[in-house]
């Protein structure tokens, strides 16, 4: 019998097309994996996804991903408060703490400037940035945007925007290669990337 004809299996081949990197057999490998699964597994699958959807959302400080109003990284009282590094999203932020010695404070903007994608700066969180600049406890925001072009833009508009605030800018140092992402990247490299930031 042809998937083709399964109505259920064609729109569940679909919705998982639509996760990162699967294309057409990844998803209909995964959709009969799915099918093959005890129903109890499957029950267990479905309702992880279901509470994951209702209990995590975005930290009210930093935009990172929590189950509660303030995510343990704002939340550490250990940490420095004075020294903001700043993600396209929360990968990026799970990079750095990795390998970062540094026990910095985070804001995750939820992605990059580009006109091309429609993405303008008003639908990134640089006005929830420039907020948390306003009392004066911020010294430093570190820039770690991906190196691409619209990773060095978003950058860039950042910058200006800090910069008249009296708050020091600095960009993560040549070792992300460009077009590269956060993510990818090996921990030696990021790590010289961040101890070797420079100011913009």
């Amino acid at each position: 019998m042809s998937e083709y004809n399964l109505a259920p299996f064609s729109t569940l081949t679909e919705q998982l097309r639509r996760l990162p990197g699967i294309g057409s057999k990844s998803a209909a490998r995964l959709a009969y994996f799915i099918l093959e699964m005890p129903e109890k597994d499957a029950e267990k699958f479905t309702s992880a996804i279901t509470n994951a959807r209702k209990l995590i959302h975005r930290c009210k400080i930093c935009g990172n991903y929590t189950d509660k109003d303030v995510c343990s990284i704002c939340s550490d009282n250990g940490r420095d408060k004075s020294l903001i590094c700043v993600v396209e999203d929360t990968q990026s932020l799970l990079a750095i703490e990795k390998i970062s010695s540094i026990k910095m404070m985070y804001h995750i903007l939820n992605g990059v400037i580009s006109p091309i994608n429609g993405i303008t700066p008003d639908m990134l969180r640089i006005k929830e940035l420039l907020a948390r600049l306003g009392d004066g406890k911020v010294k430093e925001i570190i820039l770690a945007t991906n190196a691409t072009i619209e990773g060095e833009a978003t950058a860039m508009y950042i910058s200006k925007l800090v910069k008249p605030l009296g708050v020091k800018v600095t960009r993560l140092a040549c070792g992300i290669p460009v077009g590269g992402d956060l993510e990818y990247a090996d921990e030696i490299t990021l790590s010289y990337s961040i101890e070797g930031r420079h100011e913009i």
